[in-house]
């Protein structure tokens, strides 16, 4: 069952407070396994949770309580890696569909409320790790161990463009792509122009219509769901000891700011596996976490992203995190098979 917040808020010494602040709400504890993908469907009532044992198990927000499980069938006994929602348009008739990966290559589309698989396909020969819809809900994008991003049509699950790197290892090419896993694959606002992050501490900007990479960052170290975009701007969280949380422009490449992360008082860092903006228009909030200090932050990026507040005090590290999409609610989860649901309010 669900129990209150055990993990404490910090906001450390001399930094400036944001006028809002972390409120916990709920723990989930009914997962079998770590966690590695926590997702709010899009009215906010439910969250998926996708963990090491293959199984997604869909909750109410409001209780904690377990209101669909879905299996992956012969891969059950995989992780779950990635869990996409699909966006809610005037495109997409059937309501409720969400598409979950794992470490098996298959991607498998859901429908949450009667726990049928509506379709599956599998690449026996790739592990995919990030997944991501376009705003209408008319194509998404797949990554993984391979280094490709793959484009599918929604309607009929064929692969339309496939954006390809150089060969793993190849940190040198001059071939404008990824040379290593990919773990984060994010649209923009722009249905034709798609982000892409992973080991090979590039970012990559690419445009599906001339089938190429047309920009990259030099710099972040992409683990996990770590990757968001917001109008103009990316956020990266990497997973090392410093620099870890940046913004960048996504016109020029250029880096825009570093976003401190104050452990406080322990010696150790915080390495990033993930990373949002939260869902409104402007992006008012930037929740994290990673390992190393097992801990999450939430930061103001409306008030020059001073710090909201810290989840704090976990056992294993945070491995995914996610906004509702009124940005009212944050989740975290990770290797201590918990989902935290905090409420972000005023002061």
């Amino acid at each position: 069952m669900a129990a209150m917040e055990e993990a404490t808020m910090d906001v450390p010494e001399g930094m400036e407070e944001s006028p809002f602040k972390l409120v916990p709400r709920l723990t989930i504890s009914e997962n079998s396994g770590e966690v590695f993908s926590v997702r709010f469907s899009p009215e906010g009532k439910f969250l998926a949770a996708g963990s090491a044992d293959g199984a997604i198990r869909v909750f109410n927000v409001s209780d904690g309580s377990i209101a669909y499980t879905v299996e992956g069938g012969s891969n059950v006994a995989l992780p779950t890696t990635c869990i996409r929602f699909r966006p809610v348009t005037s495109k997409t008739q059937t309501k409720n569909v969400f598409l979950s990966a794992n470490a098996a290559g298959a991607v498998q589309h859901w429908h949450m409320t009667s726990g049928k698989c509506l379709h599956t396909f599998t690449d026996e020969e790739n592990q995919v790790y990030g997944l991501d819809y376009n705003e209408n809900g008319t194509q998404f994008a797949t990554a993984g161990k391979d280094t490709k991003i793959r484009i599918y049509d929604e309607a009929t699950k064929t692969n339309v463009v496939t954006l390809l790197g150089s060969s793993i290892g190849d940190y040198y090419s001059d071939t404008h792509g990824h040379s290593n896993r990919v773990f984060s694959v994010k649209f923009t606002h722009d249905e034709n122009i798609l982000l892409s992050g992973g080991w090979d501490n590039t970012v990559h900007i690419w445009d599906i219509r001339e089938g190429r990479s047309v920009r990259h960052l030099h710099g972040p170290h992409i683990c996990g769901d770590s990757l968001d975009v917001k109008g103009n701007e990316i956020l990266t969280g990497s997973w090392r000891q410093s620099e870890q949380l940046e913004l960048w422009d996504l016109g020029s490449g250029e880096r825009i700011t570093e976003i401190p992360w104050n452990t406080g008082h322990h010696t150790r860092s915080c390495d990033l596996y993930a990373a949002q903006f939260s869902k409104d228009t402007r992006g008012r909030f930037i929740v994290a976490g990673g390992s190393g200090v097992n801990e999450a932050k939430v930061f103001d990026h409306g008030a020059n992203n001073s710090l909201v507040g810290t989840v704090t005090g976990l056992d294993r590290g945070v491995f995914t995190v996610d906004f509702s999409p009124c940005r009212e609610k944050v989740a975290i989860a990770g290797g201590d098979h918990c989902i935290r649901i905090l409420d972000v309010v005023e002061k």
